[in-house]
């Protein structure tokens, strides 16, 4: 199943380039219009010494709170441009170039609610984890090893939240984990790799913007371009990696979604047979304890 999951995520991705530029357009204007201003603010006089004002130095505590304001600012309409991309690919809407209202806020607020539910798993695992390595060490070791994968895999069962939002589908937490049941290892796997696929991604735009100095006059309003289109850049990789793998995942449970994301039959079927196996393992696990309590 990961392979399935992986595969349909990155032929999403591929064959969805233009519709992200698309639908963003405004977004990316707004982003460059954003990052350019700030960056042109924080420029020094003998100019940025990396690629963007995002990766200088900070010199004073002023420029870095500017830089946190920026960095949120960023995020915000990057998950503008994450909820317009998934809607126009799952339901083929066509809505006013900047919006921003409930459906935005949900998104902000469910994806928060994830980052505090991968922060809270790590907790015990590191705790027990590391009882572990002192009674057992190799096994301890191992689970510590383990424990932000895990973290990963319990969050990704709960992501599907994020395109439900985005196509106002009531979907709740606790019905995304149920929902999701015998998908959690594939989708973990589906998500780490996509994400090893973001930061290369994003390291050789990175790359290419540094040496551009070489290719192109150098001055410091290109400069203060590359400084603006580093962060937008790097936003639409994020944006269009992350969206495209959450979008399957919803497809995969959301079967009337499965042929707008060139899911086959057989794949969200297989999904299928895979959480009834799971459900019926938890079923048995549950009648065992059961037992076990009755003696």
């Amino acid at each position: 199943m990961f392979i399935t999951v992986l595969e349909r995520s990155v032929s999403l991705a591929q064959h969805n380039i233009g519709t992200l530029f698309r639908t963003g357009w405004a977004y990316i204007l707004l982003l460059l219009a954003l990052n350019f201003a700030i960056g042109s603010s924080l420029m020094p006089e003998s100019g940025f010494t990396t690629v963007s004002y995002m990766t200088e130095p900070v010199a004073q505590a002023d420029e870095g709170a500017l830089r946190a304001i920026a960095a949120i600012a960023n995020l915000i309409v990057g998950f503008s441009i994450a909820i317009a991309y998934v809607r126009r690919i799952l339901i083929d809407a066509r809505d006013f170039p900047v919006t921003f209202g409930k459906r935005n806020i949900n998104v902000i607020l469910y994806q928060i609610v994830l980052g505090l539910i991968g922060f809270l798993s790590l907790i015990p695992l590191i705790i027990v984890s590391s009882i572990l390595a002192a009674l057992t060490a190799g096994f301890g070791l191992l689970l510590m090893f383990l424990a932000p994968f895990i973290a990963l895999m319990v969050v990704q069962k709960f992501s599907v939240v994020l395109p439900a939002a985005a196509v106002d589908d009531p979907l709740t937490l606790k019905e995304s984990w149920r929902a999701t049941s015998g998908l959690g290892w594939a989708m973990a796997f589906a998500a780490l790799i996509m994400s090893l696929l973001a930061g290369f991604l994003a390291l050789a735009w990175g790359f290419l913007l540094s040496v551009s100095d070489g290719l192109l006059p150098a001055n410091d309003l290109w400069q203060q371009i590359r400084s603006a289109i580093f962060p937008m850049g790097t936003m639409l990789i994020l944006v269009w990696v992350f969206s495209s793998l959450h979008a399957t995942f919803y497809g995969l449970i959301r079967e009337r979604f499965a042929e707008r994301l060139g899911l086959r039959e057989e794949d969200y079927v297989q999904a299928d047979a895979q959480r009834q196996v799971s459900r019926e393992r938890a079923q048995k696990a549950l009648s065992g304890a059961r037992r076990m309590k009755r003696r």
